[in-house]
């Protein structure tokens, strides 16, 4: 992909959010769009980003087992009133509604409703359980606060899922392996997050975790033992029986020992039980011919949430701790390396097309930067706002017989001939899932 047609902003970056910069970097250089308070449009790069961290998202569930599937986002009203909720979201003025003379509909701000009313026909018979069902898409809260742009908005993306099973066994299995499925999602993702005891709130049910991510921006608190590794949302001190409520559920009796850490929720899972399959007549016939309500579970990660703790997490600053870039990690990132060719010399420009285009045939992911008027140094600069690992420019050093490949996260430069580069970037393309690296690529062929 050429970088004139990407849509990024060269500017000169003043005054980031001190909290949240790399976000703010991607608003001013026009990677990310604000259309209103918590209303946000992705441009090419963050867009590709958020798509690898769905496909990541979506391959490690469906290794679980789990199925994917695909609600609608448009949900008639008449399904929240058979579970008994419209009449507190409405209250709440958090579901975006429309009302019309051939019924009234809302902006799904979750799919339990939905996704009882798909199921309902299919899992008839305790043959059919357990199952989990999970979908990747848009959902719509009137957020009374949105902050942390991304991290909390009125649209957002959000990875939602649904078990149904027989009884508190079923749902147990499934809740478990939706546990370590986040975590292998979380740590493939390169963010340091650990499951936390929280409230179940609106959901309902029992039991619940939340995902958080240990970082300096967070704006929730965690409770942590480090003896023992548990965990708790520090919202749990605020209700009334929280003693007894984290003896007796998750075997925690002092609490004075324990350490407060800083921390984002990306994600949340549930145990809901049997409310949904009761209010909505969710049943299943039993061994003994007898209708019983599905025992569920719900289980969501914040997509957009994620991105932004991806960009976050990836900072990269200069020697005198001021903000550079950022650079995205192999497995995540849409381009591996991001190439300058030198405009003013044709045999440079010539060659830097020619890898290019080569790289383009092997289905190699790269940015070439072909804008004019723009100096060298101001698109290395811009290699570090588009998130690449690496960069080259095709300049003087061709003419020794060589180009210098610089990693971006931490400035380490390799000498390679373009012949080395084509073959280094074509492994690294095809590894990319691993993390693999230039550098032990080059270690590996040694």
């Amino acid at each position: 992909m050429k970088v004139s047609q990407i849509g990024l902003i060269p500017r000169k970056l003043e005054s980031l959010d001190s909290q949240f910069p790399v976000q703010d970097m991607l608003i001013q250089t026009g990677q990310v769009t604000q259309f209103s308070s918590g209303i946000y449009g992705y441009g090419h790069i963050p867009f590709l980003v958020k798509k690898n961290i769905n496909q990541i998202i979506s391959d490690v569930l469906t290794k679980y087992g789990c199925s994917e599937i695909s609600l609608p986002i448009l949900q008639p009203e008449c399904l929240w009133q058979e579970s008994g909720r419209l009449e507190k979201y409405v209250a709440s003025d958090v579901m975006f509604r429309s009302l019309t003379n051939k019924g009234n509909y809302c902006l799904a701000p979750t799919a339990e409703e939905a996704v009882v009313s798909y199921a309902k026909p299919l899992l008839t018979s305790y043959k059919n359980l357990p199952v989990t069902y999970f979908q990747i898409g848009e959902k719509f809260r009137n957020e009374i606060r949105t902050r942390g742009y991304l991290l909390r908005g009125k649209v957002f993306e959000m990875m939602d899922a649904y078990s149904f099973g027989r009884n508190q066994n079923d749902l147990d299995v499934e809740y478990n392996k939706m546990k370590e499925a986040y975590l292998e999602i979380f740590n493939t993702l390169g963010l340091n997050t650990q499951a936390v005891i929280a409230d179940n709130g609106d959901m309902g049910g029992k039991r619940s975790e939340e995902f958080m991510c240990l970082s300096l921006i967070g704006e929730d608190k965690i409770l942590v033992d480090e003896t023992t590794g548990k965990a708790f949302n520090s919202e749990l001190l605020e209700k009334p029986d929280y003693i007894n409520f984290l003896k007796d559920n998750y075997g925690i009796e002092d609490i004075n020992s324990l350490v407060t850490k800083k921390a984002v929720e990306l994600g949340h899972i549930f145990q809901l039980g049997d409310v949904y399959g009761k209010s909505m007549n969710g049943t299943y016939i039993d061994e003994k011919d007898q209708q019983q309500p599905f025992v569920m579970g719900c289980y969501g990660i914040g997509v957009s949430r994620t991105l932004a703790m991806v960009y976050e997490n990836n900072i990269i600053k200069n020697n005198e701790g001021k903000f550079e870039g950022v650079v995205l990690p192999i497995n995540i990132t849409p381009y591996l390396v991001y190439i300058i060719p030198k405009l003013d010399e044709k045999d440079k420009v010539d060659k830097a097309l020619s890898v290019y285009n080569e790289l383009n045939s092997y289905n190699v992911k790269v940015l070439y930067d072909d804008r004019v008027d723009m100096g060298i140094g101001a698109k290395i600069k811009d290699s570090k706002i588009a998130g690449t690992p690496y960069v080259v420019v095709f300049g003087n050093t061709l003419d020794q017989g060589f180009v210098e490949v610089e990693n971006n996260l931490t400035g380490a430069k390799i000498k390679l001939s373009t012949e080395e580069f084509i073959d280094i970037f074509k492994e690294l393309q095809i590894t990319k899932k691993s993390n693999n690296s230039v550098e032990n690529i080059i270690k590996k062929d040694k």
